[in-house]
């Protein structure tokens, strides 16, 4: 990847948004930005919902990265019990399907595991390449 750029965010669900128009912002003009929102959104909800992100004075860190056709959004958070996975589409429950979406929209996402945290990421195909 040859240009990055990143930004931490406070772990409150209110931050998701500003972390959506950080994305778009960057992503603008040279890729999808509904795309890159939709997944920037995901990653961030679930990093302030499911991690320790979330717990009071928590944050998370979006990473935006350009190169090789590809633009990376990458959300760094605290870590927390459970690991992301997809889950059953059929299931009833309400909620579950993010990381659905974000494989459905991206051309390939991941989880790297830190010692005080992980980061989820997704790929999406960019035009300025």
């Amino acid at each position: 990847m040859r240009a990055k750029w990143c930004r931490a965010f406070p772990g409150l669900p209110e931050q998701v948004a500003h972390a959506r128009h950080f994305v778009a912002a960057l992503v603008a003009g040279r890729g999808p930005v509904d795309d890159a929102a939709l997944i920037v959104s995901e990653l961030a909800a679930n990093a302030v919902r499911h991690t320790l992100s979330g717990a009071v004075g928590g944050w998370f860190l979006v990473v935006v990265s350009f190169g090789d056709g590809l633009v990376r959004i990458e959300v760094v958070d605290q870590g927390g019990e459970r690991v992301p996975h997809l889950c059953d589409a059929t299931s009833q429950e309400e909620g579950g399907r993010g990381l659905l979406l974000i494989a459905s929209s991206a051309k390939d996402w991941g989880v790297k595991e830190w010692p005080e945290g992980r980061s989820v990421w997704a790929d999406v195909a960019w035009e300025g390449a």
